[in-house]
């Protein structure tokens, strides 16, 4: 069984259902993507595998225990966390703040989890005592990415997180997401640049309409002629 999976997930806001058997998994030290169309459900998925909207059928498995009916706050103690796309800065607050509220849950010393941290992303190091509202783009991604980091995470969950940012900024955060997954950490990623993300993806999941249509390799996807005709421009 996959370390994380949302396994026949239906449901969506309200009694509007948007996913509809939709099925997301990832395996230890894994990069998995959702991609597809805009409105196929994608942040949907992700936020009902973390707890932040309810589902009516599926289940929700960490590394084989059922977590469907636990909140978000106890999905973070179990080992995931979660970077939204938006508003996922303390812009008044310092880049150390910012790291330091990411371990919120924690008892014992962080000393050395920022340390790491400020060693994967060295410029947060340099402007660690600047306000993180003064950043840039990328740097912020790496603030909100260094803060999820922060709890010690089993699985990290990135929604769009090259949304806004410069097509070179974006290769060096995909390049960071392959080093983060190296050190054994899950990775579930939901992202519109879908050919770059398939491209750097154990394993890739197209969804169109809150359905799964394609779940493959990101090799295999990329070279699915269906997929590329469909969805990553010819």
């Amino acid at each position: 069984m996959s370390y994380l999976i949302g396994e026949g997930m239906t449901g969506g806001y309200g009694s509007v259902d948007i996913l509809h058997d939709c099925t997301i998994a990832v395996d230890k030290g894994e990069i998995a993507v959702i991609v597809g169309p805009n409105g196929a459900g994608k942040s949907t998925a992700m936020k009902a595998v973390f707890g932040m909207l309810n589902i009516h059928t599926g289940r929700i498995m960490l590394d084989g225990e059922d977590i469907t009916a636990l909140t978000p706050q106890a999905r973070v103690a179990k080992g995931m966390a979660f970077v939204p796309q938006t508003n996922n800065i303390f812009p008044s607050m310092s880049v150390e703040q910012n790291l330091e509220m990411g371990a919120f849950l924690r008892r014992d010393d962080i000393n050395g989890t920022l340390q790491e941290v400020y060693d994967l992303f060295p410029i947060l190091k340099q402007k660690r005592n600047q306000n993180a509202g003064e950043l840039s783009g990328g740097q912020r991604q790496q603030v909100a990415v260094g803060r999820a980091l922060m709890t010690q995470p089993k699985v990290l969950m990135l929604d769009e997180p090259t949304a806004g940012v410069s097509p070179i900024v974006m290769d060096e955060l995909f390049d960071l997401i392959i080093d983060i997954a190296r050190t054994g950490l899950s990775i579930l990623m939901v992202e519109q640049n879908a050919r770059q993300a398939l491209n750097i993806a154990d394993k890739g999941y197209v969804l169109v309409q809150g359905r799964n249509r394609f779940t493959d390799t990101g090799h295999a996807l990329m070279n699915n002629p269906d997929v590329r005709r469909s969805f990553l421009g010819g």
